[in-house]
């Protein structure tokens, strides 16, 4: 059973930063590509930096770049998403997500707020 546990969520003010943390239950290697997806209120849930195992190539979401970094400790099966100057609009649940084939897996999720 794969398991992914998200943390590092929490409140923050505006120009703040976190670092979120999702550890799993199994190598990062059995994966094709991990990452983090948020969704505020009312939205859909997005794409928010991801990362393709075999090669390390990164994706971010147009919004986050030059903000957020996307890394990962292969020893620990642990990958994490550096988050700085933070925004209001960065509010929302962030997932960590998992493509092993041929399923997708999701974390439980971790609340992060930014107020101005």
């Amino acid at each position: 059973q794969v398991q992914l546990v998200e943390s590092g969520g929490g409140l923050v003010q505006a120009g703040g930063s976190l670092r979120l943390s999702c550890a799993a239950s199994v190598s990062i290697f059995n994966m094709n590509r991990v990452g983090w997806y948020r969704q505020a209120p009312g939205n859909q849930r997005e794409l928010v930096a991801r990362i393709i195992t075999d090669g390390g190539s990164t994706t971010y979401a147009d919004s986050v770049k030059g903000r957020f970094t996307i890394s990962r400790d292969n020893a620990k099966n642990t990958v994490y998403l550096q988050m700085n100057n933070l925004k209001p609009e960065d509010t929302g649940v962030y997932y960590c997500y998992a493509y092993i084939p041929y399923r997708d897996y999701w974390g439980q999720g971790t609340q992060v707020t930014v107020s101005s």
